[in-house]
């Protein structure tokens, strides 16, 4: 993918490849609903270690497609949120509208605990579906562009960043890259990272 992506003949063969691989991480996504228990969802087995893989399978869920979400949308497309047009707030029973950066151990553990699970795989299947429609509409010269400032400025403004120093960094991070990165890192890279961890909580869980 990131080899196609980068010239313009193979730029649309880059894409089917990233949605190819999104679509078997969905799939893994898919297996935690089917597979695990409530109590499963929102254990946290590993919570003294470093790694990502201390968290839950719920917040892991939660956390990339929250991401994505405003990534794709506010940063990329300058469109609203799913989160915010489907009122995912209230479905999902969220406490939070953030990434979640700002949460450690038994806070990520309640958190996981006040979600809707049936409402998270809706809003995670409809971040995704939402995400492909944008990056169909991109064209390769897309790519070079950068975070505009206005969009920088709508994203703060709309507080779904926390300003906890563990979670601030994101926008700088985000804003300083190009399209391009943003593919890389918040639709493909950042699932892998995620869904990984996930498979290792639920391993543990079923051992």
């Amino acid at each position: 993918m990131q080899i196609q992506l980068k010239k313009e003949a193979t730029f649309a063969d880059g894409i089917e490849t990233l949605f190819e691989l999104r679509k078997e991480l969905m799939q893994a996504a898919d297996g935690f609903f089917r597979d695990l228990s409530r109590e499963e969802f929102c254990a946290m087995p590993f919570i003294n270690a470093e790694g990502y893989h201390s968290k839950t399978v719920a917040y892991s869920l939660w956390h990339i497609f929250r991401i994505e979400d405003i990534v794709a949308n506010t940063l990329i497309a300058g469109c609203g949120q799913v989160f915010f047009r489907g009122n995912y707030k209230e479905r999902t029973n969220s406490p939070i509208i953030t990434t979640g950066n700002e949460l450690v151990k038994q806070q990520i553990a309640e958190f996981s605990r006040q979600l809707n699970l049936g409402e998270l795989k809706n809003y995670i299947h409809e971040v995704k579906s939402q995400t492909e429609k944008i990056l169909c509409a991109l064209s390769y010269s897309d790519l070079k562009k950068k975070v505009s400032a206005k969009r920088r400025k709508e994203l703060e403004s709309l507080n779904v960043v926390s300003t906890d120093e563990s979670a601030a960094w994101l926008v700088d991070y985000w804003c300083g890259k190009d399209f391009h990165g943003l593919v890389q890192m918040p639709f493909s890279r950042h699932w892998i990272m995620h869904i990984e961890a996930a498979l290792r909580i639920a391993g543990k869980m079923r051992k």
